[in-house]
């Protein structure tokens, strides 16, 4: 069954810290338990607050979040997870779920408190090494074109657009759902990162 369309990826990708700095990370990137599901729409709630600084898309920082039976159905399948900080709280997380050899994200978010520490990133590369382990062969998404911490920051992490001409019917159905409830077409695009076989 097809998903509802993934709300805008959020997450501190444009203000994460350069690659030189040695900081330590001050959180854990772990998959998410059932007792983590219950936080995960307020965490995104708060990180679509980043949309305030955008006028145009400012309406999306009180927009719906991803349902939270949708967070349980990615837990159960072990295609979500967290970053938590030293007392096990979550400030960020990824859900996805399997579509044929294909990971595909839904929503990736950080609480502003935690954005600029490259969780975003170490999301990203934990869903990756899981959809490796899992076999499948690339990960997808849909995202904002030009929104910074968007396709920008996806495609420093190595994704690429995927033309209109190489869409699958399911990244065609998503972004034509996206444009039905409202997002300009030229504003979203489909991404996705091919990977290596599992070690």
């Amino acid at each position: 069954m097809m998903p509802p369309p993934p709300r805008p990826v959020e997450q501190a990708g444009s203000m994460d810290q350069p690659s030189g700095t040695a900081a330590p990370r001050p959180y854990t990137i772990r998959p998410a338990s059932m007792a983590d599901a219950a936080a995960l729409p307020a965490l995104e709630q708060a990180a679509a607050q980043a949309f305030c600084t955008i006028p145009e898309l400012k309406w999306l920082a009180d927009g719906d979040t991803l349902p939270l039976p949708t967070h349980q159905a990615c837990i159960t399948a072990r295609t979500c997870w967290v970053g938590v900080d030293d007392q096990d709280r979550p400030l960020g997380f990824l859900s996805a779920h399997p579509y044929g050899d294909a990971l595909h994200i839904l929503e990736m978010s950080v609480i502003p408190a935690a954005q600029g520490r490259g969780l975003g990133r170490h999301l990203l590369r934990a869903a990756c090494a899981g959809a490796q382990a899992l076999g499948l062969r690339s990960v997808t998404l849909t995202t904002f074109v030009t929104v910074p911490w968007n396709a920008p920051f996806y495609a420093r992490q190595g994704f690429s657009v995927v033309p209109p001409s190489a869409q699958d019917a399911r990244l065609r159905a998503i972004l034509a759902h996206e444009v039905a409830q409202g997002f300009a077409a030229e504003s979203r695009c489909a991404m996705r990162l091919d990977l290596p076989p599992a070690p």
